[in-house]
């Protein structure tokens, strides 16, 4: 009889386990319908976020926008002053000097590794796998009282001084809403170089039927939108470099 009622709970676990079971795919797909459908998503041509970051004691107002076709641009109001702090026209990328505030093309590895990140528009979880990305689910962690489904996203390997490094990033999925509360990089380059960066993402709002944070953060920065536009009109002369008169 003990054996007979051990195989019969072992039958009720194998047929509710795989209903209740989740794997990353599935994630990814109830995450981006609850923000929106998937194809809601797709037929975004351009964002741009107008909002406030805090870092440094310093409050800097900002406008951010990025396009379908690998344009992206930052606008800050430094002093009083608005000028365009960085863009990316789809090939030249520039930034300006701390120092100087001179506009200065990046190297050659820096662009290459920007024209990358341009497949990520607008998520980089919509249509992961035909940019070729993988994802695995690692298993569930509870943060600050939140359970969470643990992603992890193997992304297109970027350049650091002349090498080819992983690109990887780790998602954390509240598992009520399904929508990430944190990510996880690894820094490649520079005095940071081999940390993990946490970023948080809070204050869920719809814009026209889609989804976003409104508040992104982590222990250097936080940005909070006042505003986010779907579909804006653009000007691409303001991504172009601002070449020396």
């Amino acid at each position: 009889m003990n054996t007979l009622k051990s195989f019969i709970v072992a039958l009720m676990i194998a047929i509710i386990a795989p209903a209740n079971a989740q794997t990353a795919d599935e994630i990814i797909a109830n995450y981006l319908e609850n923000t929106g459908g998937k194809e809601s998503w797709e037929k975004l041509e351009g964002i741009e976020m107008v909002g406030v970051m805090k870092m440094q004691g310093m409050e800097i107002p900002f406008e951010q926008i990025s396009t379908k076709d690998g344009k992206q641009l930052v606008t800050i109001e430094l002093q009083g002053n608005r000028m365009v702090w960085s863009a990316f026209d789809g090939e030249t990328s520039w930034q300006r000097n701390q120092m100087t505030m001179e506009a200065e093309k990046s190297d050659n590895e820096a662009t290459e590794n920007i024209k990358k990140q341009t497949k990520d528009f607008p998520d980089a979880l919509l249509n992961y796998k035909e940019k070729g990305y993988t994802v695995e689910l690692i298993g569930k962690e509870t943060i600050d009282g939140t359970e969470t489904f643990k992603v992890k996203m193997t992304k297109d390997p970027i350049l650091v001084d002349g090498q080819s490094v992983p690109n990887i990033m780790h998602y954390y999925f509240d598992t009520e809403n399904f929508v990430p509360i944190i990510l996880e990089t690894q820094v490649n380059q520079g005095p940071m170089k081999g940390q993990t960066i946490k970023t948080s993402l809070s204050d869920y709002q719809e814009v026209n039927g889609v989804y976003f944070p409104f508040t992104i953060g982590s222990d250097f920065q936080t940005m909070s939108f006042k505003e986010i536009k779907l579909n804006p009109e653009v000007d691409s002369a303001k991504f172009a470099f601002p070449e020396k008169k």
